[in-house]
């Protein structure tokens, strides 16, 4: 009996011994597997830290197949987009001359008929030279060599020189000088060689809008007026080529006040860009510096501005009075002042400013 009862206790202490070897393996083995993590979370921080992280990078990391995406997109489609303008542009001036012109010149007086014809094609000019020459000029595009830049700094994509106000372009993928941005109707850059061509593009086109939404007002009530009685019964009697003429002073009305609005906003926001001496990316630059400035107790003053009116002057290259009419109101292909490379005081300002390094 007492054989069996120390058999017994010799196997309940075996077992017992051999549950605690295994909670402490499995002790250890959680053990191990824990400090196997954070050894990896350490040694991925390690690799990831940038002291310059912040919200905006993680999202511009989360969002860069999007960029992608749209980059090549915008590549593939500027051919498209340049074909989609000159062919609705096209349009409008067909309509114009087809359906609006015989109109004007049967009932308007000959007051108003010089008018038309002159503003109209004065305008018309100015719209086709301008986006021609957005299309066709080159931005400006950095030197590869450094040995004639001074200042300048290293683009991290083309590891090439990159003077002040230069950025690089994904789309084009290379450095601009002064970029502005890259427009997809241009299937170009817009920089400082053509940024003049650009804003004046779109300045000449809303008024063009503008002024064929005024001018056919009259005509697209009535022509609206037409086009609700055709569902009526008895339908009216008109014949194809009035339907056609209806249908065109509508689609005519309605896309000059769409662009005239959309293009018109877009026009306004550049203005007040060039009022301040800034670009589009520049804009975003200098907010961030301004707000970085401030805590500190600071004011931001941007180095490449001169005052409005100056701004104005340097933006158009209007050096004496006379460059209003023969580079503003004419067509003018000359260029804008400065290579681009570095930013001296343009002659055309006589205030002077405080000497500043380029950032």
């Amino acid at each position: 009996m007492r054989s069996r009862q120390r058999m017994f206790a010799a196997v309940m202490r075996l077992l017992l011994k051999c549950l605690r070897l295994g909670r402490r393996r499995r002790f250890k083995l959680v053990r191990q597997v824990e400090q196997l993590w954070h050894y990896g979370h350490l040694c991925l921080r390690s690799l990831l830290y940038n002291s310059f992280t912040n919200g905006d990078v993680v999202l511009d990391s989360l969002f860069e197949p999007i960029y992608w995406l749209v980059d090549h997109v915008t590549r593939w489609f500027g051919v498209v987009f340049v074909a989609l303008v000159i062919g609705l542009t096209s349009s409008i001036v067909a309509i114009v001359y087809i359906c609006l012109l015989p109109l004007i010149l049967q009932t308007y007086t000959p007051a108003w008929i010089c008018w038309h014809l002159a503003y109209g094609h004065w305008n018309l000019i100015m719209i086709v030279f301008h986006y021609y020459m957005a299309i066709t000029t080159s931005p400006g595009h950095p030197p590869q060599a450094k040995d004639d830049l001074i200042g300048v700094s290293i683009c991290r994509k083309c590891i090439a020189p990159k003077p002040a106000r230069t950025h690089h372009c994904s789309i084009c993928n290379r450095c601009v000088l002064k970029m502005d941005h890259h427009c997809p109707w241009l299937n170009n850059c817009v920089g400082h060689y053509n940024h003049r061509y650009f804003f004046s593009f779109c300045l000449f086109m809303t008024m063009g809008c503008i002024y064929c939404s005024i001018s056919g007002w009259e005509m697209f009530r009535d022509a609206y007026a037409a086009i609700e009685t055709y569902y009526q019964t008895p339908p009216p009697t008109f014949s194809f080529r009035q339907r056609a003429f209806h249908k065109s002073v509508v689609y005519l009305w309605v896309l000059c006040s769409s662009v005239a609005l959309a293009l018109g906003a877009l026009t306004l926001w550049h203005a007040a860009l060039i009022t301040r001496g800034e670009t589009s990316i520049e804009r975003h630059i200098n907010k961030k510096e301004r707000q970085r400035l401030q805590k500190k107790g600071k004011v931001f003053r941007n180095p490449y501005s001169y005052g409005g009116w100056d701004n104005w002057k340097v933006f158009l290259g209007v050096d004496v009075p006379r460059h209003w009419l023969t580079r503003v109101l004419l067509p003018s292909p000359h260029l804008p002042h400065g290579t681009g490379l570095s930013w001296d005081l343009p002659p055309c300002v006589t205030k002077q400013r405080a000497p500043l390094l380029a950032i």
